[in-house]
């Protein structure tokens, strides 16, 4: 049996958290690693421009996205704007009638309203004729963003830590330490260069940790540098009750401690669920307000809202299932009648299925103007780790009227027409990667320690809880068990999809004579991997260790991934 301690350092040492320096910062409940906001771009002549319009009594237009990363960057900036003046408002475009940024109908129905100055918030930073419009209207405009910047960019204060340095408005200037950051964490740069330069109270920057934590985990940003800081310090402030929109929300959905595994899985899927099935607005609201009767209307709205999420996602997933070949190198699927609100989701579980790149389309609303145009196509994309979806579709640029995502994720307006186009150019490009790598597709589980079932304690799960907070670019650890026996399988759930079982080492405790075992849990593939649960033999087994606590007592299990006969 090895210590705990030693198998962390194990598992350090692969993921290259080498010297002492980086392992303390790393490790620390505190983490410091954070850079000063001026070192992005643009961002001083952002902060002047806005402290300059509130001085001349200007009224300003906070234009977010409809995600959980646009929704609380929104919350976040308006908890900055809010010190300087009353005199603001927030506007989340429909995802259905508009789409995503900035657009020519959202910025007039901003000048109806009396605004003086936009600042966009996760997105805005390639949308050059929309700003172009606003200008011409007499706005001011100042961009907030994260997203890649290629051939263009827009004509005002750009703030984004992706900005090339060719597009920087300053001589000498260097792209931003952390290139990482969501739309939220750009946000809170921004509050923390308004606070320094306006001396607003410090308060405001604590009191929106927690928006950046759920934003930065929701827009699946990799977690590491600032963002590991920025998202330490936020699950804090989630979990310290100081925001009661929030503690009502996690009530609602039973949970009782907000952790970076929850944010992901309970709490982001909520908020996305109101800008896919009606507005985001709702989630706005609930964030931005502190009247427990809105409160309550809201989070229920949430709640409802991801209920019919869940109900049209699954009818949707067996229908686009029922479509794939499963010859396809990238699967492209023309989808009548999908709500499109739940696109994304389901390309993303099309994906994992299939391990292929997925592009879904539907017919756009936003032409349509709340009926569906058939001769334009909303697209929505997602990838496998090795195919960069965004370079393969900016290979076919010309094609689209609008795009932007990046290495994983991706969307799109086009021609209905040129949808045959679209399918053969993708196709064209991921056959070339495969020639180079012909096992692209093969799924490839990194393990980052080898451990015996005896390794697997209550012990191990607190030292690799020191990793936290997990997410991407960094995952839970995954481990693997060789060599072990399978027994005392009880399979679980109404169909049996379940099962809990104990994998037991080969050698015996020389003392006592018996097995060294961990509890292990395999969730919804029991059925899949039956003949292996029962088969006997020796087995290979990957997965994850699980921490738990229940009426006082601490225990730990092996979450199952994969398992494989030892040949």
């Amino acid at each position: 049996m090895r210590k705990a301690e030693d198998i962390l350092d194990v598992i350090l040492n692969k993921r290259g958290i080498l010297s002492k320096e980086d392992r303390e910062e790393y490790l620390s409940p505190n983490p410091s690693r954070t850079y000063d906001p001026f070192l992005l771009d643009g961002m001083k002549a952002g902060v002047d421009l806005l402290i300059s319009a509130v001085k001349n009594g200007d009224r300003i237009c906070i234009y977010g996205d409809y995600d959980a990363d646009g929704v609380t960057a929104s919350t976040i900036m308006a908890c900055g704007v809010s010190e300087l003046t009353d005199d603001w408002f927030i506007y989340i475009p429909s995802r259905f009638e508009e789409g995503y940024g900035l657009n020519v109908t959202a910025i007039d129905k901003i000048i109806d309203r009396g605004a003086d100055l936009i600042i966009t918030v996760d997105c805005g930073c390639v949308s050059r004729k929309e700003v172009q419009y606003a200008l011409s209207k007499g706005l001011k405009v100042i961009v907030t963003d994260h997203h890649n910047i290629e051939d263009t960019i827009s004509e005002c204060i750009v703030i984004d830590p992706k900005k090339p340095v060719r597009f920087m408005s300053e001589k000498g200037n260097v792209p931003y330490p952390c290139q990482d950051l969501a739309g939220c964490g750009v946000a809170f740069k921004f509050i923390q260069a308004l606070q320094r330069t306006a001396d607003l109270p410090r308060s405001i920057l604590t009191d929106t940790l927690d928006m950046v934590a759920i934003g930065t985990i929701g827009d699946i940003v990799p977690l590491r540098d600032e963002n590991r800081t920025l998202v330490k310090y936020g699950i804090a402030a989630a979990n310290s009750g100081r925001r009661p929109s929030l503690s009502k929300l996690t009530e609602a959905i039973s949970l009782e401690e907000i952790t970076s595994s929850n944010i992901a899985f309970a709490i982001v899927p909520h908020i996305n669920a109101s800008g896919r099935m009606a507005s985001a607005m709702a989630a706005v609201e609930l964030f931005n307000s502190t009247d427990s009767a809105i409160i309550d209307e809201k989070v229920q709205e949430l709640i409802q809202y991801n209920r019919q999420r869940k109900r049209i996602q699954e009818e949707a997933f067996s229908a686009c299932a029922e479509m794939v070949r499963g010859d396809e190198n990238f699967i492209v699927l023309n989808m009548r009648d999908m709500h499109e609100g739940i696109a994304g989701i389901v390309a993303g579980k099309i994906k994992d299925r299939f391990s292929r790149p997925v592009i879904i389309v539907t017919p756009s609303e936003e032409a349509g103007r709340g009926g569906k145009d058939v001769s334009l196509l909303k697209g929505t994309g997602r990838s496998i780790d090795g195919v960069n979806i965004y370079d393969v579709l900016n290979g076919c640029s010309e094609l689209f009227i609008r795009f932007g995502g990046h290495s994983k994720a991706c969307g799109f307006l086009m021609k209905a027409d040129r949808l045959d186009e679209l399918t053969a150019c993708v196709n064209r490009d991921v056959e070339e990667q495969l020639r180079e790598d012909p096992h692209l597709f093969e799924k490839k589980t990194k393990t980052d320690a080898e451990v015996s079932p005896e390794d697997v304690t209550v012990e191990l799960a607190r030292e690799l809880m020191k990793m936290a907070p997990f997410g991407e670019g960094n995952p839970d650890p995954v481990l693997i068990m060789k060599g072990v026996e399978i027994r005392n399988v009880s399979f679980m759930g109404a169909e049996n999809t379940h099962a809990r079982f104990s994998a037991c080492a080969s050698q015996t405790e020389e003392s006592t004579g018996r097995y060294a075992t961990a509890g292990c849990v395999l969730f919804r593939r029991a059925q899949d991997l039956k003949p292996l649960l029962e088969g006997g033999g020796r087995v290979d087994i990957t997965g994850t260790v699980s921490h738990q606590v229940w009426r006082g007592q601490e225990r730990v299990q092996f979450i199952v991934d994969e398992i494989h006969r030892v040949s």
